[in-house]
């Protein structure tokens, strides 16, 4: 059974910094797409950043580009998403995911998802 359980989520103020971590377990990720995505109030879902488990990529929303950074560790089998000069927009849960096949920013590619974390920047 595949598991992925994310951590790291908390309350920021804007300018700040937070690392979020992926554990997956349930199987072996080799050639998946993992990738990040959130969802803000009252909004949908919305693609973050993606890597291949063998570390191929990354991409990034350009929302994000040049402030956060995926990235995995295979030894943990945990990938994680460092976020850094964090902005009021950014507030939303964060949900990491794994793809089998297809491009990892494509949310429709997903097939497995976690339970979600919340990240809160306060102005």
């Amino acid at each position: 059974q595949v598991q992925l359980v994310e951590s790291g989520g908390g309350l920021v103020q804007a300018g700040g910094s937070l690392r979020l971590s992926c554990a997956a377990s349930g199987r072996t990720f080799s050639n998946y797409y993992m990738g990040w995505f959130r969802q803000a109030p009252g909004k949908g879902r919305e693609f973050v950043a993606t890597i291949t488990w063998s570390g191929g990529g990354p991409y990034y929303a350009d929302s994000v580009k040049g402030r956060f950074l995926i990235s995995r560790d295979i030894t943990k089998n945990t990938f994680y998403l460092q976020m850094m000069s964090l902005k009021p927009e950014d507030t939303a849960v964060y949900y990491c995911a794994a793809s089998r096949a297809g491009w990892g920013g494509r949310e429709a590619n997903y097939d497995y998802w976690g339970q979600g974390t919340q990240v809160t920047v306060s102005s």
